[in-house]
């Protein structure tokens, strides 16, 4: 699943075809994802977009008096394609939204895991968005606000971060690299960390997430870039995948368990 450095890397991507631009009609090949899709995309004509945001993991195509919301789920994908290849497409390619100067914004998505959403209020008050925490790269996410958290919970700290209520969009790839760069292990009790321990764990966050970004993100699986490229972040994975073989640093090997569901790399010398 994408985690938030692919969503901003999509959404800064598609961004300049996209902001200003009118979307003419759409063209839905399959309104069956993960919820249908509203009638009010399907219909939709001569609706200007004004901006494109992330929040979380969702991209949001902001129109006149409603918005756009985009989930790309496990495998969902967007692209910018020519209009003359608007009758060439895959048996994966759900929804055209087909925009003046001869643009399409191309969904695809093999398990249709994803969907689109319609919000005529406020976007921050959809039953999605309204639930979500911070932003990581925020100035308001620091130290103090997540210590605030962790001196609380009795839960692991990687479980915590992951928590989409506290802090949106950190998903198990960077969860796991920035506790191993803050020398945490991700098993560790929330609150038995020292707030000079959040501080160096807020910041590895951030840093983690910025440095992903201007990778283009990190291909595993299925992610793509709209150009089609892979995102090279991957190569700079400290833990994450990299079960039995050796730490870069200590030259240990890395250990793998589940937790919730959720695999989970570290080095049990780096991290304590």
């Amino acid at each position: 699943m994408p985690e938030l450095p692919e969503v901003e890397v999509i959404k800064n991507m598609i961004k300049p075809f996209l902001k200003g631009k009118k979307i003419n009609y759409s063209i839905v090949r399959n309104k069956k994802l993960r919820y249908i899709i509203p009638d009010d995309i399907i219909t939709i004509k001569n609706q200007k977009i004004l901006n494109i945001k992330r929040r979380g993991r969702y991209i949001l195509l902001i129109l006149f008096n409603n918005t756009i919301i985009i989930h790309l789920g496990m495998t969902g994908k967007l692209s910018i394609i020519n209009n003359q290849n608007i009758f060439s497409y895959d048996k994966h390619d759900h929804i055209d939204l087909i925009i003046s100067k001869n643009i399409i914004l191309r969904y695809t998505d093999i398990r249709r895991f994803g969907f689109w959403l319609w919000e005529k209020k406020n976007y921050e008050k959809n039953i999605f968005l309204k639930k979500l925490g911070l932003e990581p790269l925020k100035n308001k996410f620091n130290n103090l606000y997540l210590y605030n958290f962790t001196k609380k919970k009795n839960i692991s700290i990687k479980i915590l971060i992951m928590d989409n209520k506290i802090v949106t969009g950190i998903g198990n790839i960077y969860a796991n690299e920035s506790l191993f760069l803050s020398k945490i292990l991700p098993i560790r009790i929330s609150n038995t960390l020292s707030l000079k321990e959040i501080t160096i764990l807020v910041k590895k966050i951030k840093y983690i997430l910025y440095k992903s970004i201007k990778c283009g993100g990190s291909t595993i699986n299925n992610y793509k870039l709209p150009n089609n490229n892979n995102g090279t972040y991957s190569k700079y994975f400290f833990v994450y995948g990299r079960q039995n073989k050796l730490c870069k640093i200590c030259k240990k090997k890395i250990i793998k368990i589940i937790q919730r569901n959720r695999s989970t790399f570290f080095c049990n010398k780096c991290q304590i």
